[in-house]
C-alpha cells in the first residue's frame, strides 16, 4: 500500500456529486492527482458545487478548481498534465484498468456497494453505508451527520441510512423537494434563487414541484433528467444565504477530510 509523494499519486473517485466533489477538493488541494467518474446523466442536486456538471456542460469550476469532461483515460491523463481535473463518463470505473490508480474512492453514495472490490486498487476507500472495512474496502468513511461525521473506520461499517436529511437551519426533511410524479423533470427556477413556500420551482409533465419552505434554492435537478415520484429533486436552504450555493458544504469537506486521513494513514503505514 506504499504511496510516493502526493504529486505522483493518482486517486480515482467513483461519483462526482457534491459530496464526492468535496472529497476531490480536499485531495486536489493536498497535491494529489484526481480523476472522477460519473454516469451519462447525473442526478446531482447541488450542481453548482459538483464536478458532475462537467458531464453536461463539458467544463465546470468549483471553488476555483476547473474540471473538464474527458472521453477516455488517455485524455484524462492529458488534462491532469494541464492542471485540470478530468471527469469520465464511466459509471463502472473501468478506466481503473488503464489508469491503475494508487487509491480508489467509492463516493457514489448509493447506500450500498455497486461493485467496488478491495482488489480494485492498492488502497480502496468506501464512503457511507454499504461498505465494510477489511471486506470490500481497506477503510470506510462515515457520512451520517452528527458526532461521527467524517470519521475513518478501519474495521466495521458506517451507520445505516435513515432516509432522514440532516438538520440545517432548524429544518430536516422539510427542506428536501421531491418529484411530484414520474416523468422528465423541467426546472422553473435556478439554484441561488430566493423562494417562498408554495413557489413553483420545477415541473414533471403538468405536475408542479413547489418549495416547501422559505429560503434559498440550494439544489435543483437539471432539466431533462428522468425522475420517479418521490425522488429527491431539489433542496431549499432556510439560512437564506445564496453564497452557500457556491461552496462545498461542511459535510462534504468533513467527509473529504476523512478520505484524506485514510490515504495518508496507509501512506505512513507503507
Amino acid at each position: 500500500m506504499k504511496l510516493m509523494s502526493n504529486e505522483h499519486n493518482l486517486i480515482l473517485i467513483r461519483g462526482a456529486g457534491d459530496l464526492a466533489s468535496g472529497i476531490a477538493l480536499r485531495l486536489w488541494r493536498s497535491g494529489f492527482r484526481v480523476v472522477m467518474t460519473e454516469t451519462a446523466q447525473p442526478t446531482t442536486i447541488r450542481r453548482t458545487v459538483a464536478f458532475s456538471q462537467a458531464v453536461l456542460d463539458g467544463q465546470t469550476v468549483v471553488e476555483g478548481v476547473t474540471a473538464r469532461r474527458a472521453e477516455n483515460a488517455a485524455e484524462a491523463l492529458s488534462l491532469l498534465e494541464q492542471g485540470i481535473l478530468p471527469v469520465l463518463v464511466d459509471p463502472e470505473a473501468r478506466c481503473r484498468e488503464t489508469l491503475r490508480p494508487d487509491a480508489l474512492v467509492d463516493a457514489i453514495l448509493a447506500k450500498r456497494n455497486l461493485g467496488t472490490a478491495i482488489t480494485d486498487a492498492p488502497i480502496v476507500i468506501g464512503v457511507g453505508p454499504g461498505f465494510t472495512a477489511g471486506i470490500d474496502c481497506h477503510a470506510a468513511v462515515e457520512t451520517m451527520r452528527g458526532h461521527t461525521l467524517g470519521r475513518v473506520l478501519y474495521e466495521g461499517s458506517p451507520l445505516p441510512n435513515t432516509n432522514i436529511p440532516g438538520l440545517i437551519g432548524g429544518f430536516a426533511g422539510e427542506r428536501v423537494l421531491r418529484a411530484p410524479a414520474d416523468g422528465i423533470f423541467r426546472a422553473e427556477r435556478c439554484i441561488g434563487d430566493r423562494v417562498k413556500t408554495g413557489d413553483v420551482v420545477g415541473w414533471v409533465g403538468e405536475s408542479p414541484m413547489c418549495a416547501t419552505l422559505d429560503g434559498v434554492l440550494r439544489g435543483l435537478l437539471a432539466s431533462g433528467v428522468p425522475v420517479h415520484k418521490g425522488m429527491k429533486a431539489g433542496d431549499v436552504d432556510p439560512r437564506n444565504d445564496p453564497s452557500y450555493c457556491q461552496t462545498a458544504s461542511d459535510k462534504a469537506l468533513a467527509i473529504g477530510g476523512g478520505v484524506l486521513e485514510a490515504i495518508l494513514h496507509f501512506q505512513r503505514m507503507g
